[in-house]
């Protein structure tokens, strides 16, 4: 398996490890998945190794305009240092991967994929990359999130006098340590909660690090809670709620097909799913009763299956189970009673919107459409 650079770190702290996307990673530390969860969401401040993602730059001319052949998203709109979240689309409109792209300058922008996916995309935008372009991946850095309430206090504290805290959200800047390294800062995340992403070299990740978790407010946090995190946030995984058959009008995230952007790969699908809709799209459903809904559970309506949980599990905020899907919008709204099928049991549950918990990620600036 692959490591990231704090492999060493994680185990010292006590973290139980697995296997993830070919890497050797923490799913939790002695506190246990639940308590770092409720950690995050209180207030404090989780902190999360992601370097097992791909972190890119793409530079040369007329790069947006690539950028904008190869997702949904108009590129040509961008202003600099603006992070955008948009999908990498196959020619039948099938989602590659969803990813971040942010813009630099108008020949360089900075990308971050899905570490499960890193080399399919990575294979993928060579493909199709013009002869102007460059794709350099930066194997030499770690990406540390910092999630929760207090993370511009903590933040601030490893970088001084260079108001941190007014980075808008979704946003980059470049910053630096006391030591003079440069550090790129994303607004950005995957729990819902304020916070940043870290790009750092791997050579200062282990300090850096270190020197979080001496923070009275600050604890790392494993895989496992990311992922109750950013299912309370109705955020979909790749892999589960997102493959290569599923577009992005059926995932719900029809917001990152530009008006202005009508020639991407795989568009005349997408168009046309957007114009007419589709058969199937992305809900959530909690359940009413006692039980976990995990991916795969059945969900019945009348007595018949209409469809199955793409992801699922416990939320440590509602104190119930919740889950998302792909069901026939024609025949299902907000609201609907239906029935999940756990263990042979018909658990009573409620179609609701796939957002359970609200977001308190830190917007500085006017919404990007």
């Amino acid at each position: 398996m692959k490591t990231t650079a704090l492999n060493k770190i994680h185990r010292s702290q006590g973290a139980k490890m697995v296997e993830f996307a070919g890497f050797d990673m923490p799913v939790q530390y002695q506190d246990g998945m639940l308590k770092e969860h409720e950690w995050t969401r209180s207030g404090n401040v989780g902190i999360f190794d992601v370097s097992h993602m791909g972190q890119f730059f793409i530079e040369g001319d007329k790069v947006a305009d690539f950028l904008s052949k190869i997702t949904p998203t108009d590129f040509s709109l961008s202003t600099p240092n603006l992070a955008k979240y948009t999908v990498l689309t196959n020619d039948n409109g099938g989602i590659i991967d969803d990813l971040i792209i942010t813009k630099i300058n108008d020949n360089k922008f900075f990308i971050v994929l899905n570490a499960g996916c890193k080399e399919k995309d990575a294979n993928w935008i060579r493909k199709n990359l013009p002869n102007q372009l460059k794709f350099i991946e930066l194997s030499d850095r770690s990406l540390i999130a910092i999630q929760g309430q207090k993370s511009p206090e903590i933040l601030a504290r490893f970088i001084k006098n260079q108001n941190i805290e007014n980075l808008s959200y979704m946003n980059i800047g470049f910053f630096k340590l006391d030591n003079g390294s440069e550090v790129f800062v994303s607004r950005t995340g995957y729990t819902g909660e304020d916070g940043y992403e870290v790009s750092i070299e791997n050579s200062l990740v282990e300090n850096f690090w270190l020197e979080l978790s001496k923070q009275p407010e600050v604890k790392p946090i494993g895989l496992g809670a990311r992922d109750s995190l950013r299912l309370e946030m109705g955020y979909p995984l790749y892999g589960h709620d997102l493959d290569d058959s599923t577009s992005p009008i059926e995932a719900s995230i029809g917001w990152v097909v530009s008006k202005t952007n009508l020639n991407f790969i795989g568009s005349r699908r997408v168009i046309d799913e957007k114009i007419n809709g589709v058969s199937r799209k992305r809900m959530g459903v909690k359940l009413l009763d006692r039980g976990i809904a995990r991916e795969g559970t059945e969900i019945k309506k009348d007595g018949k299956i209409i469809g199955k949980l793409s992801s699922g599990g416990f939320s440590p905020n509602l104190k119930i189970s919740i889950g998302q899907g792909y069901f026939d919008p024609s025949i299902l709204k907000i609201t609907d009673k239906v029935f999940a099928v756990v263990r042979d049991r018909e658990i009573p549950a409620e179609i609701t919107s796939f957002v359970f918990v609200e977001p308190k990620t830190k917007s500085l600036s006017k919404k990007i459409s």
